[in-house]
């Protein structure tokens, strides 16, 4: 089966302690280490506010995973944030060429630097 890139982000809910934070996140990645996905970036976003209230709660743990993986390996990851309590949202997207190049660009610094070139010009 081909492999394809994926990026998934899911909020976990922001009571839980920064020991069971690592838990859950580790409880994840090793879910798509043990489906031979690859893991490409894996960024924790911490504590963040949310754009609206979800379940009375106002921010929440952000966490995102890229990662190469099959069609299959989605459905289980996805099955796995429902049934955890902790995870009180959570979006996957398929990432076509243009998304991976960008995230490329984005994990080089490339912006930050194209911005500070920018602000040496004027």
């Amino acid at each position: 089966m081909e492999q394809k890139n994926y990026e998934t982000v899911f909020i976990l809910n922001p009571v839980l302690s920064e020991v069971q934070m690592k838990e859950s996140v580790d409880k994840f990645k090793k879910l798509l280490e043990s489906n031979k996905a690859e893991i490409i970036n894996d960024e924790n976003w911490g504590l963040k506010k949310l754009a609206y209230p979800i379940q009375h709660k106002t921010t929440g743990f952000y966490q995102l995973f890229e990662f190469k993986a099959s069609p299959e390996v989605i459905k289980a990851l996805e099955i796995e944030y429902r049934r955890d309590e902790k995870v009180m949202r959570f979006l996957t997207t398929a990432l076509d060429k243009h998304a991976v190049a960008y995230n490329v660009k984005r994990k080089n610094g490339d912006f930050v630097k194209s911005k500070e070139k920018e602000k040496a010009a004027q």
